[in-house]
Formats: C-alpha cells, sequence, structure tokens
C-alpha cells in the first residue's frame, strides 16, 4: 500500500468487493462492459479501482436507467451501476454494514445478513394473531424520494472514514442515464438496483421510522421489509392515531404515504366480530386473510393467515405461458427438467412455507402445460387431452423423480 495516497485503502478489499460482485452477477451498465469482460483483464481493473479510491480521484459514472413493470402495472426504475463501480460500492459496503448493522432494529428484516422475508411473513402472521389491527404503509417513490443530506448526516454517525462518506455522497448524486442516452441528474433518492443502496435505505429509514417508532410508540409492534411496513395495532382508534403520526413524521423526513395503497386493516377471522371496509393486505406477496384452517381435534375454522398473493400467482402464470412449451415439441423429458425444475424449486421453496394448499393449486397449472406438451408431442395423445391427462398421471406416479413438481407431490390429474 502506497504511503503517498491520502486514503488507505486495502488492496484486499477490493479483492473481496469483486467476489461479492462475481457472485451476485447482474447486467451490464452504462459502458456495455458484462462481468466476462470484466474479468478479462481482471488485475488492471481492480488497480484501477483500487488507485482511484485511495486517491480521491473515483467517480461513478451514471447509472444505466431501465424500467420494469410493477405488481399494480406501473414502472419501477432500477438504476444498473458498471460492473467496476458495484466493486467500488461492495468495497464501502463491507466497511460500513459491520459498524451499523449492530445498531438495526430487531424488526428490519430486508438486505440483511441473517435475516430473510419468511422471518419478516411468519412475524406479522404471529402478531396478527394477538392484535386485531394492521396499517399497511405504502411509501410513495421510496427510493427516488430519499433526501441525500438525511443519509449522509445517518453515515456520518456511524462512521469517520473518510473515504467512506466521501463515496456514499458521491454515488447519491451519480446521474441516471436513460436508454436514449439522455444523462439526467439526480437531487434525491439512491437508486435500485446499486450495491450500496439497499444499505443506505435501511440505515435511512432505521433513524425515519424504527428507532421513530420505539421512542413514541414503544407498545406498537411492526415488521419492515425494506420499505415494505406493516404496523400492529389493537384497536381503529389506535391504529388511526399512529397513522397519523406516522404520515407526520414521513412528510417531515422528504417521504410520502401513497393516499390510497396506505390502508388500515381489520384481522378478521372467527373470534373477531364486527368488519371493516379492508379486511386483508398484501406483504412480500403474501396475502394476510381470514382462511379455512383445521385445528387440532379437526374442528375446521378460519384464521387470518398468509398464503400466496393473487399478483404473485398471476406472475407464475405468466412465467408459465412465457415457456411456450407446448410449441417445443422437439425437447426430450430431460430438456424440459432443466427448464422447468430450477424455477419450481423457486416457487416452491418461497411460497410453500404458508398455507401450501394455495401455491399446490397454482402450480397445477404446470401439470396442465406439460399434458398440453404430451399431447402434443406424442401421436398417440393428439385427439384426446383426457388421454394425455392419464398418461401423463401414470407417468408422472411411476417416474416422479423426473420433475421437481412430482417429487414434491404435486402430480397430474388424469
Amino acid at each position: 500500500m502506497s504511503s503517498e495516497k491520502p486514503y488507505r485503502i486495502p488492496k484486499r478489499l477490493v479483492w473481496r468487493a469483486y467476489l461479492r460482485v462475481k457472485a451476485n452477477r447482474g447486467a451490464a451498465g452504462v459502458d456495455g462492459e458484462s462481468l466476462a469482460m470484466f474479468e478479462q483483464d481482471l488485475k488492471k481493473h481492480l488497480y484501477k479501482i483500487w488507485n482511484r479510491m485511495s486517491s480521491g480521484s473515483y467517480f461513478p459514472p451514471p447509472v444505466r436507467l431501465v424500467e420494469i413493470e410493477k405488481k399494480d402495472g406501473g414502472l419501477r426504475p432500477l438504476g444498473i451501476p458498471t460492473v467496476a463501480d458495484r466493486v467500488a460500492q461492495a468495497a464501502v459496503k463491507m466497511v460500513l454494514e459491520p459498524t451499523v448493522e449492530p445498531v438495526f432494529h430487531p424488526d428490519s428484516y430486508g438486505y440483511r445478513p441473517g435475516k430473510s422475508a419468511h422471518q419478516a411473513v411468519a412475524k406479522a402472521r404471529e402478531r396478527c394473531f394477538e392484535f386485531d389491527w394492521v396499517i399497511d404503509l405504502d411509501i410513495k417513490g421510496f427510493f427516488d424520494a430519499i433526501p441525500h443530506d438525511l443519509v449522509e448526516r445517518a453515515v456520518a454517525r456511524h462512521t469517520d472514514v473518510p473515504w467512506v462518506t466521501l463515496y456514499v455522497g458521491r454515488w447519491l448524486r451519480a446521474p441516471l442515464q436513460r436508454p436514449d442516452g439522455t444523462v439526467v441528474p439526480r437531487t434525491t433518492g439512491t437508486p435500485q438496483g446499486g450495491v450500496i443502496s439497499p444499505l443506505l435505505a435501511n440505515l435511512f429509514l432505521h433513524y425515519v421510522f424504527d428507532a421513530w417508532m420505539q421512542r413514541h410508540h414503544p407498545s406498537v409492534p411492526f415488521e419492515r421489509y425494506a420499505d415494505d411496513v406493516i404496523v400492529h395495532c389493537r384497536s381503529q382508534p389506535e391504529a388511526e392515531a399512529v397513522l397519523r403520526a406516522i404520515t407526520e413524521r414521513f412528510t417531515a423526513c422528504g417521504l410520502t404515504l401513497h393516499p390510497t395503497k396506505t390502508r388500515i386493516v381489520y384481522c378478521k377471522d372467527d373470534n373477531r366480530r364486527g368488519t371493516s371496509e379492508h379486511c386483508h393486505f398484501d406483504f412480500l406477496s403474501f396475502t394476510f386473510r381470514a382462511r379455512p384452517a383445521r385445528g387440532r381435534h379437526g374442528r375446521v375454522f378460519f384464521g387470518f393467515v398468509p398464503a400466496i398473493s393473487r399478483r404473485a400467482a398471476q406472475r407464475i402464470y405468466a412465467d408459465i405461458r412465457g415457456w411456450r412449451l407446448t410449441a417445443k415439441t422437439h425437447l426430450q423429458w430431460a430438456d424440459v427438467a432443466a427448464l422447468l425444475n430450477p424455477v419450481v424449486r423457486g416457487w416452491w421453496t418461497y411460497f410453500s412455507r404458508f398455507y401450501p394448499s394455495a401455491v399446490v393449486r397454482v402450480l397445477q397449472h404446470v401439470n396442465q402445460v406439460i399434458v398440453g406438451w404430451v399431447r402434443r408431442k406424442y401421436q398417440r395423445a393428439r385427439r384426446r387431452y383426457r388421454a394425455a391427462a392419464r398418461w401423463t398421471a401414470r407417468f408422472a406416479r411411476r417416474s416422479p423423480e423426473v420433475l421437481v413438481l412430482w417429487r414434491l407431490g404435486v402430480l397430474p390429474h388424469g
């Protein structure tokens, strides 16, 4: 390490940052350089990052703007940094994260080591049994609205490493580049897609919401996964009062709650009388509502529990249609397994954790598509769908190892 550099950044840190970026992969940024292209001259690229960061002369390039469709039909802007910039961001994150992680609230679950979406959903389910009312918060354009000065104040509170605060400020203000090449300056926000952005967003919301709730509403529990927030209250008047206070707090900190998507929800079940305009809510692609369940002694009752949401199911149906499997009659069973198994395994792993019968009904659509493929591929099954369904069902029972779906017990009807 050169003593002439104003900032002492270990070369080993940049190497470890590159390994994290490599593990996460990702698309190319505005320079069009993929990870594979970056690795063709890896030593030179990593030295350049270290040299510029150590000398204070590293300036992040514009972030490539990509817009993806949101669950509600709108567009979500993502910012894709270059590979080199992702390495630089990872290096700063590896220094900053250990200093802020210990202060984060235990009910902050998003993008944190040892925390998961399933833990957040499980805790929400547990508290919905105890608390009758929920505030379902929706922050309007959160990642685009974060005030830079408040983020920088929060970072400075936890580190005195000058190059960390320097580069955090530069990343916050790095411009966006649209697909047509237009460069747009940014005065607020931290783009989704950046390596450092989830940590900065968590740190910001820790002070804006988590720590504030602990001080002003210590008896009101919540679960937060990044900007997805569920707050539990014992009564409707309490929920209304807490929502007013949260709205004022967010407004003071530069955030706006969506006027129609933010709702007070009644956790209606067999033991709760009365009703409300809203008796269900979505959280992390699960819908919480009253559902039939069976008790210890076989009695059926309605409990307020989570299951795969309608929107998540619709996305799965769209993905299945996108396979266009019935048009690929040239494929063999091994090819079909290679296409389907990783995706189906991911769906099952995430959605079967809560109320698995709901995701079984969704995944039966995969079996329907497989029957259609069998019917198109094999001459003897072309005329009648029922014959193809019976043949596929027999084959699945005889050889369940062919597809993950069948090994999980989701067999075709026939």
